[in-house]
């Protein structure tokens, strides 16, 4: 982007991967910069992959602009296009005057292949890839930066656990709660999540965790109490799988021969902070009753989808879990 807005021209953009939040951001920023509005009547053309072939984008691409000093050709949805190593044609002898993106979401092109290379020699290869669960709280931690304001440790993971991992949906809700943040405030609180997005600062899938591992037996209760409410907002599958995270790091946590904060956090793939959980964890959970926990997840994860067992609620069967994990 710094590029474009300098003028650092390439002839191809090439944008893939799983997370399409860069990719829009990229080429809408590209749309805004490279062209003014008059121009782009007559020297912008966006088609989608669905509708075009690739040899039909180079023969956008190998045309004049009319007013602009250069075209702008966007391809969206690229994935679509059956022919693409037709592009290796166009790669060998680019239009100088034309600026060709192409958006290639829900996956990426094989490195191996030789039109990968090609790119790499002449243009702009970009892979966008979805961030690991534990990476989200620093993502939203440093997007939150950004706009001047700051969230706590505690919030940031809150608000990753429940938005899950599509930036563009994460992106959505944290400009709406910077824009409803009082005058004068600074700082995105717990309270300002459960006001504006909907999210209980009190009960939800992280706090459940916090109370398990602390062995709080009457607010893991009251959270199940919460959810039975709410079946729809709080499925128990969503629930095993943040506990199956966190009791299968709790199992590599107790071999770790360096248990210092930074060591652990290293061979976890964790915050810092988040090393305290497990420190406190291992006080309460043994190997042997940890390894019995990750094997009633499991259980209780297929229990969830009917396997084996006779209809039962989410709710019936987050108590049993609950039940056999606490005692």
């Amino acid at each position: 982007m710094t590029d474009v807005k300098q003028g650092n021209l390439k002839p191809v953009y090439f944008l893939m991967g799983e997370e399409s939040y860069y990719i829009n951001l990229i080429t809408d920023f590209m749309l805004e910069k490279l062209l003014t509005e008059s121009e782009k009547e007559f020297d912008q053309n966006i088609v989608y992959g669905k509708d075009v072939s690739m040899r039909e984008v180079i023969g956008l691409a190998r045309q004049y602009p009319m007013l602009a000093s250069h075209r702008v050709v966007l391809v969206k949805e690229a994935q679509e296009i059956r022919d693409m190593d037709e592009l290796s044609h166009y790669l060998k002898k680019p239009m100088p005057s034309t600026i060709l993106i192409i958006n290639y979401k829900n996956g990426s092109l094989d490195k191996r292949k030789k039109i990968a290379g090609e790119l790499e020699k002449i243009a702009v290869l970009f892979e966008s890839r979805k961030l690991y669960d534990n990476e989200l709280p620093g993502w939203i931690m440093s997007y939150v930066k950004t706009k001047g304001l700051g969230i706590d440790d505690r919030s940031a993971e809150m608000l990753a656990e429940y938005l899950g991992s599509d930036l563009e949906r994460i992106v959505s809700e944290l400009d709406k709660l910077t824009i409803t943040m009082p005058k004068g405030e600074k700082r995105i609180t717990s309270a300002e999540i459960e006001r504006n997005i909907g999210i209980s600062k009190e009960y939800n899938d992280f706090e459940l965790q916090s109370a398990i591992l602390r062995k709080d037996t009457l607010k893991a209760y009251k959270i199940a109490a919460y959810f039975a409410k709410s079946p729809k907002n709080n499925p128990l599958i969503k629930t095993i799988a943040l506990l199956s995270g966190f009791f299968s790091n709790l199992m590599l946590y107790h071999y770790l021969v360096d248990k210092s904060q930074a060591a652990a956090a290293s061979e976890l793939g964790v915050a810092p902070f988040r090393t305290k959980d497990f420190a406190e964890a291992a006080k309460n959970y043994n190997a042997f009753k940890t390894m019995n926990i990750i094997s009633l997840l499991r259980t209780y994860d297929a229990k969830s989808k009917g396997f084996e067992t006779r209809s039962l609620p989410d709710s019936e069967l987050l108590k049993e879990l609950l039940f056999q994990i606490l005692h």
